[in-house]
């Protein structure tokens, strides 16, 4: 069976909300592991057919905690995953483009194939105080995380990418 594997960061829980939403519908088309960007590692690339990277935008960047995961693996796996597919979620304050491109970089780097552009799900935070706070996404939201984490597993499970 296809393996597809789900790497988020989350420090206010909406990137977890959007990860656990996807993964929970993959499990229906394919073999999902869900893993926390401290915990994943190499390995888990290397096991995994396909890819959904999760994460937070912080000061228009990816959160510092994802782009440790991507420092660490991307020299170990560089030319052993080629031509795999990927897609990819933000959970934004306000914009998240810029994330995104941060890891459509490191994917092209991979040579990894998109399969879907980036799912950015804006929170609409802007004061520090809704900055830090734990997140809430909506249902209609995690509707849209679901339904990726489905697609991507079936387009795995069926040899689609």
């Amino acid at each position: 069976m296809a393996e597809l594997l789900i790497v988020y960061f989350s420090r206010t829980g909406g990137s977890r909300q959007m990860a656990e939403a996807a993964a929970a519908a993959a499990r229906s088309e394919a073999d999902t592991t869900l893993k926390t960007a401290d915990q994943a590692g190499p390995d888990d690339l290397l096991n995994a057919d396909g890819y959904i990277f999760c994460a937070p935008e912080n000061l228009a960047a990816i959160a510092g905690e994802m782009k440790e995961f991507f420092d660490r693996c991307y020299y170990p796996v560089l030319g052993r995953i080629e031509a795999r597919p990927y897609a990819q979620m933000v959970c934004a304050g306000s914009d998240g483009e810029n994330a995104a491109r941060q890891t459509a970089r490191i994917a092209q780097g991979w040579r990894l194939k998109e399969v879907q552009p980036p799912l950015i799900i804006c929170t609409h935070a802007q004061t520090p105080e809704q900055i830090l706070a734990q997140k809430t996404i909506s249902e209609d939201e995690l509707a849209q995380c679901r339904d990726l984490g489905e697609a991507m597993a079936a387009g795995l499970s069926m040899g689609a990418f």
